[in-house]
């Protein structure tokens, strides 16, 4: 009878997945995830928005808490520590991306670390148990995402880590909480009214709060859930409930547990090379390639004075996206992105303004707003009438065109260590490669406070 439903087929199925149903790929591929939000997360606890949610959530105090990332010092009931977390997670926007478009991982990986360290000492949770927590949290997202097709665009509305981003979370938590079915079912509707934030909110200091409340929000509604508040056992199938959220809602059960399928071994997610809104990545790519024309004839520095114009076509979205042109002509002056591009002396420099002022946009009507197939295309042209052209389709980092295992690894060292300990950030990287393997995870934890690694041979428990 719970399965009638697609909120009770969900249930079932949050219920029913166990470590078994977890393929090769989706291990691997969820292990790169969560390495590289751990970092960004790391680095995020540098930003003015995250040292403003962590002040405020210091009024709060239990004695359960939970690991504030980089801090040795400062804890948080498992509540706040997912809120804080998840927001250093997207205070950079340099978090993954998922299609149809939503950041996955910020949603769902703090809930279940902050959830895993509220736990008597006697009930470990092992790196599996966080493991299938974490794939039952972005499968949800995954699937709810699948309901409507015009979720499969750059977004317009809302944010979409506000509303599958909080039922991700509850469903993760959930699992690591071993809830049954109906509370599972309970977990979801709760979660569901606490989902959505509007659109406008991005490009602001708020919008990373999206990603922490979402993490926040699904680990309480899994707790009320745990302690039997009821909520509408058809959530996922009414116009009303999920649907609220899309003019075009269209919800379908899940694949069988005896033959479970998984969204993430089908696709992958985008992994960024620098914070800013994906649709950059394709303007960086296709700036950096038409760079390298230019300046193989002028010892490597662009001849600003030889530019008439730059003409960067990318789709048209309402999305306030991070600058198009500052991207394209950041990338065309350094050759390549990266954190350091948005330095105030990088922003502010006389020929980043100078090449600003000569660059327009232009909005191809085959150029569709989809991180699935959209394109940017870099036209220079210069004053002697010659023109330069590039064009991206796929950038690196894309689900097309994955980091390789070196250039994931460098990225999370370089944002883990602004702010941890050279052996912290190994143990981080070694742990997370083995999480399979690891028998009591609390030894990330311990390491992303920034706790040295003793001899791993005596923390890091290895089957």
């Amino acid at each position: 009878m719970l399965a009638k439903t697609v909120t009770g087929n969900f249930a079932n199925v949050i219920h029913g997945l166990n470590a078994n149903h977890l393929t090769d790929q989706v291990i691997q591929r969820s292990k790169r995830m969560i390495l590289d939000t751990l970092g960004v997360g790391l680095l995020g606890t540098s930003t003015e928005v995250y040292h403003k949610v962590k002040q405020y959530s210091k009024i709060y105090s239990s004695d359960i808490s939970s690991t504030i990332w980089g801090h040795l010092d400062f804890r948080l009931p498992p509540l706040y520590a997912a809120f804080v977390n998840g927001v250093a997670v997207h205070s950079m926007d340099f978090d993954d991306t998922w299609h149809p478009a939503t950041h996955p991982s910020g949603a769902v990986l703090p809930a279940v670390i902050a959830l895993s360290e509220a736990f008597p000492q006697k009930k470990k949770i092992s790196g599996l148990d966080l493991l299938l927590a974490f794939n039952v949290g972005i499968e949800v997202q995954g699937r709810l995402l699948r309901f409507s097709n015009e979720a499969r665009n750059i977004p317009k509305r809302f944010h979409p880590p506000t509303v599958v981003g909080t039922m991700g979370s509850a469903a993760a938590c959930a699992k690591l909480l071993a809830l049954d079915q109906a509370k599972c079912k309970n977990a979801l509707a709760i979660a569901a009214s606490y989902a959505g934030a509007p659109l406008a909110n991005a490009a602001t200091q708020t919008k990373p709060l999206h990603i922490g409340n979402a993490a926040k929000h699904g680990l309480e509604a899994a707790c009320l859930a745990s302690q039997d508040l009821q909520g509408n056992k058809q959530i996922l199938d009414m116009e009303s409930g999920m649907g609220a959220f899309y003019t075009d809602y269209s919800p379908q059960s899940l694949p069988t547990l005896q033959s479970y399928a998984w969204l993430l071994d089908q696709q992958d997610v985008a992994i960024k090379r620098f914070p800013a809104h994906l649709g950059t990545h394709w303007v960086a790519d296709a700036a950096s390639s038409a760079r390298r024309k230019l300046v193989e004839s002028s010892d490597h520095v662009l001849p600003l004075d030889k530019i008439e114009k730059v003409i960067v076509k990318v789709p048209e979205v309402k999305y306030p996206v991070h600058s198009f042109q500052f991207v394209a002509c950041s990338a065309l002056l350094d050759g390549s992105m990266s954190v350091q591009s948005f330095a105030s002396e990088n922003i502010h420099r006389p020929a980043l303004r100078e090449l600003l002022c000569k660059t327009q946009l232009e909005h191809p009507a085959d150029n569709k707003p989809s991180f699935e197939s959209l394109y940017c295309e870099v036209t220079v042209v210069l004053r002697d009438g010659n023109t330069i052209s590039d064009r991206c389709d796929t950038f690196y980092g894309h689900w097309r065109k994955p980091l390789e295992k070196e250039d994931l690894e460098k990225k999370f060292q370089s944002n883990a260590s602004e702010v941890l300990p050279p052996e912290a950030t190994e143990g981080i990287i070694e742990t997370v490669y083995n999480l399979e393997k690891v028998k009591d995870c609390s030894i990330l934890s311990m390491f992303l406070s920034g706790q040295s690694a003793r001899a791993l041979s005596e923390k890091l428990r290895l089957l």
